[in-house]
């Protein structure tokens, strides 16, 4: 079964930094092929694009990404076209401005027949000046942070240190466990949003692979320094099969900072011999059943991806999902991997 593609969903008020996000994300993207998503290509910097305006539009780019300008009818047509197998797309990201609402394109990416696609996550842009006045105007605001899988915290410059720890906590309030992650310029390190492309080899093992960090680029092109978060990555295996109870008690109740996670689970269940793929970004939960590879050993791999991360605490944590005993569980110990499973 191929690696279904992220969709990831950008979303937040005008003039918070949406479009300076997805500018640096095609940029600066170290060899990921992104297909994006906008209303208008007006506002998105790229030479190539010189038919603003257009709807249902298509540019491809010099480095092998692909901007498209749709209506929200369109898109569930334009996510099959990306997704073909010869698009060659890694990851597509569609702005929430001016298409729907965010609770609407979580529901069409989540409820998709399209077997090449799962969702992403939603990123919201706030303005770290602007924010708090923008928040009083627009209540609904405060409820795009509640369906937040990652809170992105932008212009974060332009608050002294004290007033953007206040912002982040108040934020903290109202998303709990979601990290939360300050930057300038729109910039994030894409390896938080989703994996560099392997093309060369299609082994599990290097898929969970996170050693290759993306190289960082301290400075934008007027020389002016960036602030931003870092992300983490902490990576868990087991020879001992692990107790699926266990683990999907922890992705319900992830560690704060936690954005996504991903992985390949053996069960110590009675009866059930075969490998569990998983993906969770958010609240939102994925597992697949596999077979084996020949040769592959029957062990677990897990790697989690956030910000703000409380590495020890994970690890703990995901040491605990291991199945101490000697009799494998019965099948009822799966009920909660089941609720998590396509049928």
């Amino acid at each position: 079964m191929a690696e279904r593609i992220p969709v990831l969903i950008v979303a937040g008020f005008l003039g918070s930094g949406k479009t300076t996000l997805l500018n640096h994300l095609l940029r600066d993207n170290r060899g990921t092929r992104i297909g994006v998503v906008v209303n208008d290509f007006g506002a998105v910097n790229i030479d190539a694009m010189l038919v603003a305006g257009q709807v249902d539009a298509t540019v491809s780019l010099s480095n092998g990404c692909v901007c498209c300008a749709v209506d929200v009818s369109e898109l569930d047509g334009l996510f099959t076209r990306l997704a073909h197998p010869r698009s060659d797309i890694d990851v597509i990201v569609v702005e929430a401005s001016g298409l729907a609402e965010p609770r609407n394109l979580i529901r069409m990416v989540i409820g998709s027949d399209n077997p090449r696609i799962r969702y992403g996550g939603l990123v919201e842009v706030v303005d770290a000046e602007q924010f708090p006045a923008s928040r009083e105007r627009h209540p609904e605001l405060a409820t795009h942070l509640r369906l937040a899988d990652l809170v992105v915290v932008n212009k974060a410059d332009r608050l002294p240190v004290d007033e953007l720890d206040r912002l982040r906590a108040e934020i903290a309030e109202v998303v709990g466990q979601v990290p939360v992650y300050a930057t300038t310029y729109g910039r994030i390190d894409p390896g938080l949003l989703f994996d560099e492309p392997l093309r060369e080899t299609s082994t599990i093992a290097e898929q969970l692979s996170f050693d290759e960090l993306l190289a960082e680029h301290h400075h934008d092109h007027d020389g002016h320094p960036h602030l931003h978060d870092d992300y983490t990555s902490v990576s868990f295996s087991s020879d001992t099969e692990l107790d699926p109870r266990r683990l999907v008690g922890f992705l319900e109740d992830p560690p704060t900072g936690l954005f996504r996670a991903k992985g390949i689970a053996a069960f110590g269940v009675a009866e059930e011999r075969r490998k569990f793929v998983f993906h969770m970004v958010g609240r939102h939960i994925v597992f697949e059943p596999r077979s084996w590879g020949r040769g592959e050993p029957r062990a677990s791999r897990l790697v989690l991806i956030g910000a703000g991360l409380e590495t020890e605490t994970a690890l703990r944590r995901l040491r605990d999902t291991v199945h101490a005993g000697d009799d494998p569980l019965d099948s009822h110990a799966m009920l909660g991997v089941w609720r998590y499973t396509a049928h």
